[in-house]
């Protein structure tokens, strides 16, 4: 159950930050940063924020729907972070990712004093100190809900993208390795959205 114990136990201003997308073939790796105040949550949210892994989609929306009313109103403040699939070759997915949280950390509207981050490592390079949560879209309030705003805004890119690129069935898989997705890479090849630096895109050269 999430909570807010680490928000509660951290001085100043505190953000969560999350990201999603660091296992598909294909598309942005997307990272949201939060910031919910503790003491003044928005009423609703307590009931509807879980690690976004664990809702189903329509829950997932609406909660996402309710984090972005809230931001609307100025109760809570939301940013967005994204690294290219063309940011993933050149730096290797864990730096990508650690680009994403950076640059939604930089877009928040307010700067925090500290950063809860989904994960075992507190991404370089950030403008305030950090502390990295293992599990935390389970267990940290703000991150579960970073968790949540990244992963309604990744699904709508990749459904977008999809009615581009139609092949791929990015609308159902978002850009992972299905059969499906296999297949069209094979009949089509790959796209400027495709992670080429991932098995199996990465062995194509080889079976030339």
């Amino acid at each position: 159950m999430v909570h807010f114990r680490a928000e509660r136990a951290t001085p100043g201003l505190v953000a969560g930050i999350d990201e999603v997308g660091r296992g598909p073939l294909a598309g942005p790796v997307v990272a949201a940063a939060l910031i919910v105040p503790a003491k003044r949550v928005p009423h609703g949210l307590r009931g509807l924020v879980h690690d976004s892994k664990s809702l189903s989609p329509s829950r997932r929306a609406t909660a996402a729907a309710a984090l972005w009313d809230a931001a609307r109103r100025g109760e809570v403040l939301i940013a967005l972070g994204a690294a290219s699939a063309r940011d993933i070759d050149r730096l290797n997915i864990l730096q990508a990712t650690f680009l994403a949280m950076r640059r939604a950390l930089a877009r928040l509207p307010r700067q925090p004093d500290h950063v809860l981050v989904d994960g075992d490592q507190v991404p370089p390079g950030l403008a305030c100190p950090g502390r990295a949560f293992v599990g935390g879209d389970a267990r940290v309030f703000s991150i579960a809900a970073a968790s949540i705003v990244a992963k309604e805004v990744r699904d709508r890119a990749m459904r977008a993208l999809a009615r581009r690129h139609p092949a791929y069935g990015w609308e159902r898989n978002m850009g992972y390795g299905t059969a499906l997705h296999l297949q069209a890479i094979g009949s089509e090849g790959p796209s400027k959205h495709h992670r080429l630096s991932f098995a199996p895109l990465s062995q194509r050269s080889l079976d030339l």
